[in-house]
């Protein structure tokens, strides 16, 4: 019988969670072994991880009495949301009380909160600056997170605020990578202006996350901002057409356009920019590069990833 220290991992077939179980499975000196909560044991992802030793367990985050199981007899959990799933702050903050609750029930002794800034902090509703969008927010996405941190701290769980960026992989994914335009030219469309871009790879994530529990009782109560670079868009443009072999340009639009373009989510992002934008010194201040690689020495900068990514970005 193992006597490694259970960590259960909430969206471990996702980008986070899936670098976290990654990370662990992958160390074979590890005190931690991976209980890796999925809706569907039976996908690829669920089935890789399985045959990489961790134990498969099913639990939605609707249920509340899965989720109590899935944290039962476990030293910690890494509890993350996905809004893009189903675009309700509502939802992510019942999904995070949910988790808060079971593992204060479950007596986990170290929780991971995977959060981002309560924007409303900075920009009032009241700031028409920045619209006001689902009667109540300004950038869902972030201020659900944020304004679920208080279910951690009032249920009294031992936990470690990890502050996220912005995923390189939102080039690959997210439709955010060069495009053609009707010159034939690439470029990135950002309503950045000149200021910096906190991102990260998105497996670097999981594997901070894995270096915060490594480092145990030490790290509870604290918020820990990771980022893999502040780079401004201009220069991930320049990185780009380095990479690429063919110029990349870098297309700087303001907020209201990126909010126009009517995809699912373009005014939360565009929202999420106007903040980065404003707020860049804060944001980035938040974030540190050296703690990050402390954690995780493997940490990727941009031309980093891209050197290994390059090669995934969807360009015609």
């Amino acid at each position: 019988m193992s006597q490694k220290k259970i960590i259960t991992v909430f969206g471990a077939t996702g980008a986070q969670g899936g670098g976290l179980a990654r990370a662990i499975l992958s160390d074979p000196n590890s005190e931690f072994s991976v209980r890796a909560v999925t809706r569907d044991a039976s996908s690829d992802n669920a089935k890789i991880l399985a045959a990489l030793g961790a134990e498969v367990v099913e639990a939605d985050l609707a249920h509340p009495e899965k989720v109590l199981a899935a944290m039962k007899g476990a030293y910690g959990a890494f509890c993350v949301t996905f809004f893009w799933a189903h675009f309700s702050p509502e939802q992510e903050g019942t999904e995070a009380k949910c988790m808060a609750e079971a593992a204060k029930a479950a007596g986990v002794k170290h929780v991971i909160w995977s959060t981002l800034e309560d924007t409303r902090l900075s920009v009032p509703l009241h700031d028409d600056s920045m619209p006001t969008l689902m009667g109540k927010y300004k950038v869902p996405h972030f201020d659900a997170k944020g304004e679920s941190n208080r279910y951690f701290i009032e249920t009294g769980v031992p936990t470690t605020f990890l502050l996220t960026s912005f995923y390189w992989e939102n080039l690959i994914y997210f439709g955010m990578g060069p495009k053609r335009g009707e010159d034939g030219a690439l470029a990135i469309t950002f309503p950045m202006g000149g200021n910096r871009l906190s991102g990260i790879c998105a497996e670097d994530i999981g594997k901070c996350a894995y270096g915060i529990f490594k480092k145990g009782p030490e790290m509870i109560g604290k918020t820990v901002g990771i980022a893999g670079e502040h780079i401004t868009c201009e220069n991930m443009a320049k990185a780009l057409t380095k990479e690429l072999g063919e110029e990349v340009r870098y297309n700087a639009i303001p907020a209201e356009v990126f909010r126009s373009f009517g995809f699912p989510g373009a005014e939360d992002l565009g929202n999420m920019f106007q903040f980065y934008d404003v707020f860049e010194q804060e944001f980035t201040e938040a974030r540190d590069i050296a703690a990050a690689k402390e954690l995780n020495p493997e940490l990727m900068s941009f031309e980093q990833w891209l050197a290994v990514n390059a090669k995934k970005l969807p360009i015609d």
